[in-house]
């Protein structure tokens, strides 16, 4: 039916109203009151009972679907926002006006869901937002009767205001985006700088910040276990993140492990349908879009942080996945810091535990065994035999003195016997046994190992010393095997004899041999015990330390 011509007055009107409407969009920097403004002025200015406005994504989909005219309820029984097919669909290829008076009648048209309401008539105009489609504005049941030209005009003027309020608000946003995110990068580093935070709060900082400012409904951070064939989720922050924390997930069948293989983003629009995931995760944390970014060191990747957000809810924007290796960038920072300051300390307790051993080697014992030397003198010049008898006591008590003072000394100084001397430290104690237990010990020794256990060769030799003890007093073996060796990031201390074995079950084990002594000393410094034993077979102790 051809449209009435629209009089002078009606003409002025409309103009107005689209002048007012421009205004109000321009009004408020809000991308979603925006959007939501841009949706109901197209209803109101030509008379439409519904309206929509499709955010289209870079690959052709529909990611947002703002409305008017439906209530919620009635959202809530349709289901899904439309995926961009059909009529909507042709508008995304095919970005230009379009007015149809029967939309059911286009060759294009798919029909409607369940519980959507009916509509016929149909108008609708891709949005442009600094020359590419932003998405298109929909409005149709125009009341009274079809839309028209005047119609189409004011949907063209109303889509090109929208494209610069949309631009202008998008511009807003990254300003503001910016900003917090130089905000949170600054409270990050004040706090890696400060070095006074423990590894773990600070990631759990970086965590909640990431999550915050992506979005996200949880984020984790995670790192290798001492295995070496899984990772540790060590923060989590959001929904869920309780249950998240001390969770491993295996490198094998994981989106994570295939992170730390490739060094590169692995980003997921639904993790509980993709079969990459470790779906306990997944589930756990009900999670829907995800994006898992590598943590690196050194240029080798050791650990993920997973940023997630629940089922259905849109996948994560380029920027956002940027923003959140940003992140992933200061967590490895943050742990490579906290561990040179750890490192640090560690060398000033040795430069001064060095100090100390000097002073006690050069002063003390020279002068104890300058004293004893003069005692034996004054002994030879006295004739009375109980006062030489109490005199070679008091030098044997010097001697004695002096052993323990060497002992002290021995345990002072594990740096210089960690880079220098383990391996060899390693190889004499086995040569010792071997002449006082009648045993044979063959040896391996990974040297790059015993070099990198800076700080603990004081209690690797402690541990091996009782080891190798307990096979003597208690295993009757012919044969011992002593190594160490790298597995994944820990070293691995392993002393197995071919003797009697025991019973592990039975409480004996943990006295008569010694090993309760033998599992406090590797938990001292972080490491764990594992233990084997087959009655006429022989004996496996192996301590697993974090290198």
């Amino acid at each position: 039916m051809p449209s009435v011509p629209e009089s002078t007055d009606a003409a002025l009107q409309r103009q107005t109203a689209l002048l007012r409407a421009g205004l109000e969009i321009s009004a408020d920097l809000e991308l979603a009151r925006v959007l939501q403004r841009i949706v109901n002025l197209a209803a109101e200015l030509t008379g439409a009972r519904y309206a929509a406005l499709g955010v289209v994504e870079p690959g052709g989909g529909i990611t947002e679907f703002i409305t008017t005219g439906i209530s919620q309820e009635e959202r809530d029984a349709i289901g899904h926002i439309p995926v961009g097919k059909g009529i909507l669909g042709l508008l995304i290829k095919e970005p230009k006006l379009l007015r149809l008076e029967d939309l059911h009648a286009h060759p294009k048209s798919v029909g409607f869901p369940p519980n959507h309401p009916p509509m016929v008539s149909f108008l609708g105009a891709p949005v442009l937002a600094r020359g590419t489609v932003f998405g298109n504005i929909y409005i149709t049941e125009k009341q009274g009767g079809d839309f028209t030209m005047e119609d189409e005009e004011s949907l063209m003027v109303l889509a090109t205001q929208a494209g610069v309020a949309i631009e202008n608000s998008r511009l807003y946003e990254q300003s503001r985006s910016q900003s917090r995110r130089l905000a949170a990068l600054r409270e990050i580093t004040d706090v890696i700088l400060e070095g006074e935070t423990e590894t773990d709060p600070l990631l759990q900082l970086i965590a909640r910040t990431a999550r915050e400012l992506v979005g996200a409904d949880v984020a984790t951070i995670a790192t290798g276990a001492e295995s070496g064939d899984e990772l540790v989720i060590r923060v989590a922050d959001g929904s869920y993140s309780s249950d998240l924390v001390s969770m491993s997930v295996p490198l094998k069948d994981s989106i994570s492990g295939a992170v730390l293989r490739s060094g590169e983003p692995i980003i997921t629009v639904d993790a509980g349908a993709d079969r990459r995931t470790y779906q306990p995760m997944v589930d756990v944390g009900h999670m829907g879009p995800a994006a898992f970014v590598p943590l690196v060191r050194s240029g080798s990747p050791f650990g993920t942080l997973t940023v997630a957000r629940a089922p259905g809810a849109v996948a994560f924007t380029a920027e956002q996945i940027e923003l959140v290796e940003t992140f992933a960038g200061q967590a490895s920072l943050a742990m490579e810091y906290t561990r040179l300051q750890r490192e640090l300390r560690r060398l000033a307790v040795l430069d001064e535990r060095e100090r100390i051993a000097t002073e006690l080697h050069d002063g003390v014992i020279q002068g104890l065994f300058a004293t004893g030397l003069n005692l034996q003198a004054t002994a030879l010049m006295i004739p009375d035999t109980t006062v030489q008898r109490r005199i070679d006591d008091a030098i044997t008590q010097l001697d004695g003195s002096i052993r323990d003072l060497r002992n002290y000394i021995f345990g002072l100084r594990p740096g210089a016997l960690a880079d220098r001397q383990l391996q060899q430290t390693l190889k004499d104690m086995a040569s010792e046994f071997e002449d006082a237990a009648q045993i044979r010990v063959d040896l391996a020794i990974d040297e790059a190992v015993a070099a990198q256990l800076a700080g603990r060769a004081g209690e690797v030799v402690q541990l091996t010393r009782e080891a190798l003890s307990n096979v003597r007093r208690h295993s009757g073996a012919s044969r011992a095997w002593l190594s160490l060796r790298r597995k994944g990031r820990s070293a691995v201390l392993q002393i197995r004899d071919n003797g009697d074995g025991f019973n592990t079950g039975a409480s004996v084990g943990e006295s008569h041999h010694g090993l309760r002594n033998l599992r406090k000393r590797v938990a001292s410094i972080g490491g764990s015990l594992e233990l084997s034993s087959t009655i006429g077979k022989g004996t496996t102790v192996r301590a697993v330390i974090p290198i």
